[in-house]
């Protein structure tokens, strides 16, 4: 028999999320809640609400043909803008295609995200000094981009974090686990989120890995691994705060995993979450929405009606008409402008076929 004890040696680290508001919107951390003060607070909660009217228009504006992609983010709010709202300017998002509410507030016009999503050139035409990169379609591939970003901070001497964000199922791609390792060897300043929303597509996180938590998949990589009640804003909050000076002091990255749940589908590309998760696991979670903890902590903070929520909305509602108007203004794109992008040298073989596709253009 050996003696090795196995089963003690698989005895995984307990990792418990932080949390500031219970889900009835009461503080349970009086030292994390008064990181924000009333106003940005407020600012804070306008973001979410505008981020779940944008997931709102969207879906409406895809089921009307007049978007193209997109993946729903109603019950991420918190995961989401509460971390982009502890980031500064100067820090460098490295989006995936769920993350379009950080990459509009990071700085991107919003009428640039809806042609991303109908797959026009200019919407990768981006404001000068906005730093980031276009959502990434393959999954965890931007983990690697961050990590090169963030050892450039670092050569150059910047005091910023590059800040890059997956689902649970991205936790299972080797780019996930590469990017963590290139950083970590290098402490270099990056921020990698996992948005554990409990699904990669229908696919739950039980069956992706048989680690007990995400975050302690950074223990590989040598570097701190937090989980965080991603349906509470003022935690998600902290842990980035405290994450990102810690980090930009040069001790390296670091790992965040946020415990969310997105009530829609995947993506509006086919997928039905009825299939794979019940009305009642949807139910327990709804109890646990991101707007309404904040809606009762701001209620009870005398900072928050249902007046003020509304006219925050008419606004919001205005501002998509507008952007959507912008959005379907822009020229049609031509074949020769698609083959044109694809090279920054074009071969030949391809300069002919763009000549060929000019001239019937020009008819």
């Amino acid at each position: 028999m050996s003696r090795i004890d196995f089963d003690k040696l698989n005895a995984a680290p307990v990792i418990e999320p932080i949390r500031v508001l219970d889900e009835t919107g009461k503080v349970v951390d009086q030292e994390l809640a008064a990181l924000l003060s009333d106003e940005e607070l407020v600012e804070l909660f306008k973001q979410m609400v505008w981020s779940r009217v944008l997931n709102e228009r969207s879906t409406k504006l895809n089921r009307q043909g007049r978007l193209g992609f997109f993946a729903p983010t109603a019950g991420e709010e918190a995961s989401q803008i509460a971390s982009n709202f502890a980031m500064e300017k100067e820090d460098f998002l490295l989006p995936a295609y769920r993350d379009i509410p950080q990459l509009v507030q990071h700085g991107l016009p919003l009428y640039q995200a809806f042609l991303w999503s109908k797959g026009h050139a200019l919407g990768n035409k981006y404001p000068e000094g906005l730093q980031a990169l276009p959502p990434q379609i393959i999954i965890g591939a931007q983990y690697v981009q961050a990590a090169g970003v963030a050892l450039g901070l670092k050569r150059n001497q910047k005091p910023n974090v590059a800040y890059t964000y997956t689902g649970d199922g991205g936790t299972s791609e080797g780019d996930f686990y590469e990017g963590m390792n290139f950083a970590g060897a290098f402490k270099a300043p990056a921020i990698f989120f996992v948005q554990n929303n409990g699904y990669a597509i229908s696919v739950p996180r039980a069956l992706q890995t048989a680690a007990p938590t995400l975050a302690q998949k950074a223990v590989a990589a040598g570097i701190p691994g937090v989980q965080v009640d991603g349906m509470d804003a003022l935690a998600v909050y902290a842990v980035t705060k405290s994450a990102r000076d810690w980090s930009v002091a040069g001790n390296g990255p670091v790992l965040i995993e946020t415990l969310t749940y997105r009530y829609g589908p995947h993506t509006l590309s086919g997928d039905d979450p009825k299939r794979y998760r019940t009305s009642a696991e949807e139910g327990d979670w709804q109890q646990k929405d991101p707007l309404i903890r904040m809606r009762k902590y701001l209620l009870e903070k005398g900072l928050w009606t249902s007046e003020l929520e509304q006219s925050w909305e008419e606004e919001f509602n205005e501002q998509i008409n507008e952007a959507i108007k912008e959005t379907e203004a822009a020229p049609v794109q031509k074949i020769s402008e698609f083959l044109e992008n694809t090279f920054i040298d074009t071969p030949q073989t391809l300069q002919d076929q763009i000549a060929v596709f000019k001239a019937k253009e020009a008819k």
